[in-house]
């Protein structure tokens, strides 16, 4: 029996998990706002939890920073599937779009950090790029066989147009231009039911 409870894989207690995830949007908030240089300790207290708490679960930096991103990049996987069922389909690309915003946001405050993390970046890169094209493609196709979407763009050109936008809006108040800048991009790629004759 002993053998058996030993071979058991132990499941994390409820209040570790909770912790655990409490650290991780308390240090999405904290990265957005203050870049990599914000402290460990302002995202325990935001967390409500103490700093052991913290290095129980994340025992560096760079750690929590690739955790905090990792979890961004699932939970816009799965926003996805949550929109093709909620969302008419060209209304569901422009919300996936507009949660990718926020996303870019909490990257580029950790973008130093993660550059310099002791993982390899070419296997986060390519975690990244295979679950948001993925993402996006699902979305797309919908829209294209709904006949709302024009059929010639791809998830990588929709995806690369994102990633220019946001990028090139370093100013304050940046994300509220670049959602705007989303909404005509979408619109634009509205099939026209008519031309003007």
């Amino acid at each position: 029996m002993e053998e058996v409870l030993g071979r058991t894989a132990r499941r994390p207690r409820a209040d570790a998990v909770r912790n655990r995830e409490r650290v991780l949007e308390a240090a999405k908030t904290v990265f957005s706002a203050g870049g990599p240089d914000a402290s460990l300790e302002a995202v325990a207290r935001h967390a409500g939890v103490g700093i052991g708490t913290l290095y129980r679960h994340f025992p560096t930096r760079e750690a929590l920073f690739e955790a905090v991103y990792r979890r961004e990049v699932q939970q816009l996987a799965d926003l996805a599937e949550e929109l093709k069922t909620e969302a008419e389909p060209a209304e569901a690309l422009r919300r996936w779009m507009h949660s990718n915003v926020e996303f870019v946001a909490t990257k580029k405050g950790m973008s130093a950090a993660l550059a310099l993390a002791a993982y390899k970046p070419s296997e986060l890169h390519a975690y990244t790029a295979e679950r948001l094209t993925k993402a996006v493609a699902g979305l797309l196709d919908r829209a294209v066989a709904a006949g709302e979407i024009r059929a010639d763009i791809s998830a990588e050109d929709l995806l690369r147009a994102l990633v220019a936008m946001c990028y090139m809006n370093n100013q304050p108040g940046w994300q509220v231009s670049v959602l705007r800048l989303v909404d005509v991009f979408v619109d634009g790629l509205r099939r026209q039911t008519h031309r003007p004759g």
